[in-house]
């Protein structure tokens, strides 16, 4: 298993409860396949540029394990999850 560094940017507009609820999805996807080490809510921040008409963005970062096949498919559930607007998968 290799050692991965994930970062999306949430619809800011996002309740907190709806924030633990997708948070627990994630952690519960990587968690089939791998092993999530540490979840950091990095709160809102300004965008540096707009995307998808956003101006400012809910940054959440995750550190994990997983094997490398599982992570095209986190990627495609990042795309389909209509609150993240950007997200990177990064291996360390």
């Amino acid at each position: 298993m290799n050692k991965y560094e994930s970062i999306i940017i949430v619809n800011p507009n996002k309740e907190e409860k709806d924030l633990k609820a997708l948070e627990e999805k994630i952690t519960g996807l990587i968690n089939e396949n791998g092993k999530v080490e540490t979840v950091e809510n990095m709160g809102k921040k300004k965008l540096a540029y707009n995307i998808k008409k956003f101006e400012e963005g809910t940054y959440m970062l995750f550190n994990f394990e997983a094997k490398p096949d599982s992570i095209k498919e986190l990627e495609r559930i990042y795309r389909i999850t209509d609150d993240i607007i950007k997200f990177i998968v990064v291996k360390k």
